[in-house]
């Protein structure tokens, strides 16, 4: 089992809408963005993550910028295939004796269907992976903030990634119930340029909207510690001339009111849907906000006054799925069930 072991290495890979995050010899060896730059003429990649991301929405008629999935599931198998090779080639992953097998963790969408699920594991085959596990999203972001999830205790994941919003109730290492929304980080950047055009005429592209997003993003339109006012550049729609705007994080709050209430709405139906033992503990243990979207300023006491619930923003939110998925690479005898390989 030791010589095995020497030539398997391990892999948890957090493959995402917006990034794809890998941990290796528990470390963080990758956290780059979902997209992969390609050679329209003769198919050759040119970038993977965030060289990609600077050629974006700047590139010639020969250069096509592909972010390979949409709404948590590959939407271009070929693109996925060579961008998930891509990173694990920045991984030193290579020993004495050559190339060793790979064997993954990868997270999925708890509302994935069969043939999304194969999709995944076939990506993940083809770029060098011998065995290949996945665990839901709200698994194992559960797993990486920290509850323990064998227990009896129910407790609610929030997971807002960049595709879907993963909202799970979990308890005996199962997850009771769940809903799975394809309202997440990529809407809430959609409903900025939308905003942008309708309210100021002026036209915006995909990177300038996440800065924003960033910047001054929130849901809520008064804050406690209001970020200032973000300078925007982009292009009048009346003159066809570049300028600068100033937006303040109320105009985006309002932006995004129609895509957070899509959420709150997801999250009530999730307590509705909840067995009443677990609703009891619902109510002492609180629901906890991962992913990208739970940095979104004040979406936690959004959420805690439409539910009348505790809220709680996990620490590193952003980590917390590959967290969790490296912690049941480490230990899949306790997290067997929670894993499934087909």
């Amino acid at each position: 089992m030791g010589i095995f072991n020497f030539f398997t290495q391990e892999l948890a890979i957090d493959l995402g809408t917006a990034n794809t995050l890998i941990i290796y010899k528990d470390k963080l060896v990758v956290d780059e963005p979902s997209i992969i730059a390609i050679n329209r003429t003769n198919k050759e990649v040119l970038a993977i993550g965030s060289e990609a991301q600077k050629m974006h929405g700047k590139t010639h008629e020969d250069i096509k910028t592909i972010r390979p999935l949409k709404d948590g599931v590959i939407a271009d198998f070929e693109a996925a295939e060579q961008m998930i090779s891509g990173f694990i080639k920045m991984i030193n992953t290579k020993g004495t004796f050559g190339t060793p097998q790979l064997r993954m963790v990868i997270c999925i969408p708890s509302g994935i269907t069969q043939v999304e699920k194969r999709a995944v594991k076939e990506s993940a085959e083809r770029s060098g992976g011998k065995e290949v596990y996945m665990i839901p999203e709200p698994m194992a972001a559960a797993i990486g903030i920290g509850i323990d999830v064998t227990e009896p205790m129910g407790n609610m994941i929030i997971d807002i990634g960049g595709g879907t919003t993963e909202i799970a109730v979990i308890a005996l290492s199962g997850i009771v119930s769940d809903e799975s929304i394809r309202v997440a980080g990529d809407d809430f950047t959609t409903d900025i340029i939308e905003y942008m055009r309708r309210q100021h005429n002026l036209m915006i592209g995909e990177r300038t909207a996440e800065y924003i997003k960033v910047e001054v993003g929130a849901a809520l339109p008064d804050l406690e510690n209001p970020p200032e006012d973000y300078p925007v550049n982009g292009r009048d729609l009346m003159t066809g001339i570049p300028k600068q705007i100033m937006v303040s994080y109320s105009e985006i709050a309002l932006a995004l009111d129609k895509s957070i209430s899509k959420i709150e709405e997801a999250v009530m139906k999730a307590l509705e849907l909840t067995p009443p033992e677990l609703s009891a503990d619902i109510y002492q243990t609180g629901l906890y906000l991962t992913g990208g979207g739970a940095l979104l300023r004040g979406l936690d006491r959004r959420i805690s006054s439409k539910t009348k619930l505790p809220v709680y923003v996990a620490e590193d939110p952003l980590r917390a799925v590959v967290r969790g998925t490296a912690i049941a690479l480490r230990d899949t005898k306790t997290y067997k069930t929670i894993l499934s390989s087909s």
